[in-house]
């Protein structure tokens, strides 16, 4: 069986255009969408998806781009739908999802609401621990280095697609992946500045090898991304709003 992912926005934290790089992965009828930025909700009321109909929620890390959605999703289902979706996070960044992005919106002493249990079924991920979600889907978080002293993941899916939400280049990383079959597919972020500090550049994602490259799909780009078509080697851009099969 194969996963269907549709990237609701395929823009870096800047993009006006093509929106943050937020993904909604489907497998065997459970559907996840990952990293929940601050266009999402917008995104998927553009593209007519009920929030509702999302299963869970995998949050690689705290910038607003990849978390500046969930307040909105927290109350709705609180007192909207008034139950509680599936959130899996990493270990490692619970505490400051909570202290240094939600708090101030979500929590309500008066009402006894002090953490993300009090709005989401909360489920830790360990890195390197695949996790059954769902029958047959498994995911997998890889520690990436992104921001020095903040944790940040990037994602395993079925041990089919790697997915880099955002990350620095790291060629032995996508190699090792790649050439020991623990991945077919890689939907990688994409800065087209040189050197890419936070990012990867196109620069450097060309150092790949060929027979890597075509697996290749960038994402996390710039609204600029069109002058760079037919620059990125054997590396393909993925759409914005398109629905990819990835047997």
């Amino acid at each position: 069986m194969s996963l269907q992912i549709q990237m609701i926005g395929t823009g870096s934290a800047f993009s006006k255009k093509y929106y943050n790089n937020n993904a909604l992965v489907t497998y065997n009828g459970f559907v996840l969408l990952i990293d929940c930025g601050a266009t999402a909700p917008r995104a998927l009321h553009e593209l007519n998806i009920q929030i509702d109909s999302i299963d869970g929620l995998l949050i690689t890390h705290i910038h607003a781009d990849h978390v500046g959605g969930l307040e909105e999703f927290a109350f709705r289902f609180k007192y909207g739908y008034k139950k509680k979706m599936k959130l899996f996070v990493p270990s490692r960044v619970l505490e400051s999802l909570w202290n240094h992005s939600l708090r101030g919106g979500l929590e309500n002493k008066a009402e006894g609401f002090t953490s993300l249990h009090d709005y989401f079924e909360v489920v830790p991920l360990e890195e390197g621990s695949p996790s059954e979600i769902s029958p047959g889907f498994i995911i997998e978080t890889i520690r990436s280095e992104h921001i020095p002293d903040k944790p940040s993941y990037s994602v395993l899916l079925n041990n089919h697609v790697f997915y880099s939400a955002d990350t620095q280049f790291n060629p032995t990383l996508l190699t090792n992946l790649y050439d020991r079959h623990r991945c077919k597919y890689i939907l990688h972020d994409c800065q087209f500045s040189s050197p890419g500090f936070v990012h990867a550049s196109l620069e450097e994602l060309l150092t790949l090898p060929r027979h890597i490259q075509s697996s290749v799909f960038l994402m996390h780009y710039d609204d600029t991304m069109e002058q760079y078509i037919g620059k990125t080697g054997d590396m393909t851009f993925i759409e914005q709003h398109k629905c990819y099969e990835f047997e």
